[in-house]
């Protein structure tokens, strides 16, 4: 494997709906839950894979579930993303195509310190972590086990590059907004709405226009 960037960052799409009760709550929400607090939310993910992270364990720590975690990638223009800009996926109902997907950035570095502050359980997965072979570990030395090139990879047609550039980094329960450090969107309309809804907001990071996180 490729050895870790120093600097690693981290990044969560979701639709820029969910934007403002995000700011509302001061966190983003597990999918856990959400679901046990009947949010209101736009779902940009595939339905039975949401499921079945439910129940999935997250074996670096006993008792918890994949799906008891926010999930962010370590990369942006993500696998999933590139699933969703093409908007024919038998298992997602969502259709409305890349444009409305924001990104949130954190840097890795801050998020597992405010953890360790906070006694916040935190971890990451080598791959997909809604497989089922899915590797957990929770310890910062072990980012090695990433696969690195595949996760900065453009072209993932081949299975283990697709595998790597999905491995994920998981809060539990609650990822608090004040560690977005910055807001990717695909164009300067995009920009603008976003704008407009941190108008009023606590914390406020930078939005920028970022075509290359997109496809």
């Amino acid at each position: 494997m490729s050895p870790p960037p120093a600097h690693p960052k981290i990044y969560h799409i979701t639709h820029v709906d969910n934007l403002a009760s995000i700011i509302a709550d001061g966190a983003l929400c597990s999918d856990a839950l959400r679901i046990a607090e009947t949010k209101n939310h736009t779902n940009i993910g595939m339905t039975a894979i949401k499921q079945r992270r439910l129940g999935l364990p997250v074996r670096c720590h006993p008792e918890t579930m994949v799906g008891d975690f926010v999930p962010f990638y370590f990369c942006p223009r993500s696998v999933m993303l590139y699933i969703l800009h093409c908007g024919n996926h038998p298992e997602i109902t969502y259709t409305a195509g890349q444009r409305p997907i924001v990104h949130l950035q954190a840097d890795l570095l801050a998020v597992v310190s405010w953890a360790e502050v906070n006694g916040q359980r935190w971890a990451f997965s080598t791959s997909n972590a809604g497989a089922a072979y899915a590797e957990f570990f929770n310890t910062l030395v072990r980012l090695d086990r990433i696969d690195w090139k595949a996760v900065h990879a453009t072209d993932f047609r081949d299975p283990p590059i697709k595998e790597g550039k999905q491995a994920e980094f998981l809060l539990h329960e609650r990822f608090p907004w004040c560690l977005v450090e910055h807001v990717g969107v695909i164009d300067a309309a995009a920009k603008a709405q976003v704008t407009e809804v941190l108008a009023n907001a606590a914390h406020v990071p930078p939005v920028t226009v970022k075509t290359n996180w997109y496809y």
